[in-house]
């Protein structure tokens, strides 16, 4: 038997759940969650959320800083819809109860690299996103609003060319059900799990993008992954966000010498792009022999650094380090997909009835490279877009892509099993961070294609979450890979060693779609 909804919605984290709050006064909504319902980057956020709302900031001030990071591929549509309605959505956030930092009666507001002005709110100090999570999930459970958890979505169901269920796995039961809709939304996050190291949760392995590509939605910008450049770097311990906000207020990076090292890369120092700073501390480590780099804030007040990040704190304390006595050991790790299926400015995708929102979906609002503490932004202002345009115009869909290409077949010389080893998570993770990570070339993506291919040719169905984890990190995989040897030059996050500068021929966007689908 299916059960059908007037909204299905794929992640709990706060595209899907605000999503459903809004969806919740216009029909029946269900959530679906791989995992509990608070499990998901967003409750790992914690620098903040953007928005001009302080004296002397303008929306015009935010889009010029986003289209600047963004490396001349930002949609400008798109960010100036996102700028512009930063402040309205900061005034539902704080309508739904979520307790934004203030000082003296007024919202307390951080500066955050390639910003130009404080704009950057925060809860908890730095536990912003987790802030956000529990308030959302709070307010879902009162409005009554059905999540399941621990089921993970398979497969898009369609009926002519529109999207109209979903076929699910229970994790626990084993169990598959279809479940129908009039408006199927995706809010599963990004992709990080494809690295060895990263700051994403491990629920993060691409799964709305994979389930889209295979139905024929288009995927665009999938070469731009942003490392982020601070992450805790320890032995045996997973590696841990240090937020852009500690460099924002004051911290210092140093090298394994003591020596600073950023303006030499950049004349805004430690607050430069999050590309450019990632590339200059893998360089430093390259040349001092090291694994890592180190972040400074022994100069700061005590009390700052405590009360401004006492979510760090508490985690570095815990590893043996206190930050206000001894620098930290810090390495980038892979932290945002800036691809993701490609939607217009209202969420929509080219597949009547798929919509998508937050970091699964590509509008173009973050170009090669994402600003620091827009993704949460995002992911409000269009979720809100989503729900709106399900009512005002329910059968649109985004106008195709003009020239999209898709993944190669798998070559049938592919690599035999003999040549490769066998395709687990941790193998595909190790082999996209060594041949597909911050720094990437011809020869290095072309193994990797190869390889992925050779994995690809093998895959058995999935069975259960597991495997079908691997199975959307698989595709994803190879959507980066291909790209990022398609795009021959090097633009904001995606840097190729053997074209190390941009190119204005590549002035353009390179979306994927399968062409095995109607």
């Amino acid at each position: 038997m299916t059960t059908t909804y007037d909204y299905l919605i794929i992640g709990s984290g706060i595209a899907g759940l605000y999503a459903a709050i809004l969806a919740r006064e216009h029909g029946s909504v269900l959530v679906l969650t791989k995992g509990s319902i608070d499990d998901c980057n967003t409750r790992w956020a914690q620098g903040g959320i953007a928005a001009s709302v302080g004296p002397g900031d303008s929306p015009e001030k935010h889009l010029r800083d986003t289209i600047e990071a963004g490396a001349g591929l930002v949609d400008e549509e798109a960010a100036r819809v996102l700028t512009s309605e930063a402040s309205d959505r900061i005034g539902d956030l704080v309508s739904l109860g979520v307790p934004f930092d203030t000082v003296h009666g007024e919202v307390a507001l951080a500066t955050e690299g390639a910003h130009s002005t404080p704009r950057i709110l925060h809860a908890g100090g730095d536990s912003t996103g987790a802030h956000i999570e529990l308030t959302l999930a709070s307010v879902a459970r009162l409005e009554g609003i059905t999540v399941l958890e621990h089921t993970i979505a398979t497969e898009i169901v369609t009926d002519g060319d529109r999207a109209t269920a979903i076929r699910a796995l229970d994790t626990a039961s084993g169990e598959r059900t279809t479940y129908a809709c009039r408006a199927l939304i995706l809010a599963t996050g990004g992709a990080g799990q494809m690295y060895q190291t990263t700051t994403n949760a491990e629920v993060a392995t691409g799964d709305g993008i994979a389930i889209a590509y295979r139905v024929g939605a288009e995927i665009m910008d999938m070469e731009f992954v942003q490392f982020h450049p601070t992450a805790l770097h320890l032995p045996g311990v997973q590696p841990f966000l240090i937020s852009e906000a500690v460099r924002g207020e004051g911290g210092l990076l140093l090298d394994t010498n003591g020596e600073r090292f950023m303006a030499a890369y950049d004349e805004r120092a430690e607050l430069a792009p999050r590309d450019i700073v990632a590339r200059a501390i893998r360089e430093r480590m390259l040349a001092t022999g090291s694994d890592h780099v180190l972040l400074d804030v022994t100069h700061l007040d005590p009390g700052l650094v405590t009360a401004r990040f006492p979510q760090i704190f508490r985690f570095c304390a815990d590893s043996g380090i206190n930050i206000t006595r001894q620098p930290l050991p810090i390495a980038p790790a892979a932290h945002y997909t800036m691809g993701g299926a490609r939607t217009n400015t209202w969420g929509e995708t080219n597949v009547a009835g798929l919509y998508a929102a937050g970091e699964c979906a590509c509008t173009g609002v973050h170009g090669a490279n994402r600003l620091a503490s827009n993704s949460l932004l995002e992911t409000v202002v269009f979720a809100r877009r989503v729900i709106q345009r399900t009512i005002d115009a329910p059968d649109g869909r985004a106008e195709p892509a003009p020239n999209a290409g898709s993944l190669r077949p798998v070559p049938s010389d592919a690599p035999g099993a003999s040549d490769i080893p066998p395709l687990t998570r941790e193998a595909l993770q190790s082999l996209m961070w060594r041949e597909a990570g911050i720094v990437r070339d011809g020869e290095s993506l072309a193994r990797a294609a190869s390889v992925l291919a050779a994995w690809q040719s093998t895959l058995a169905a999935p069975t259960d979450r597991p495997s079908q984890e691997l199975a959307d990190l698989l595709t994803c995989s190879r959507l980066v890979t291909e790209a990022a040897l398609s795009r021959e030059e090097s633009r904001g996050a995606h840097y190729r060693s053997d074209f190390p500068e941009p190119r204005e021929d590549w002035h353009r966007h390179l979306v994927f779609r399968r062409n095995d689908v109607a």
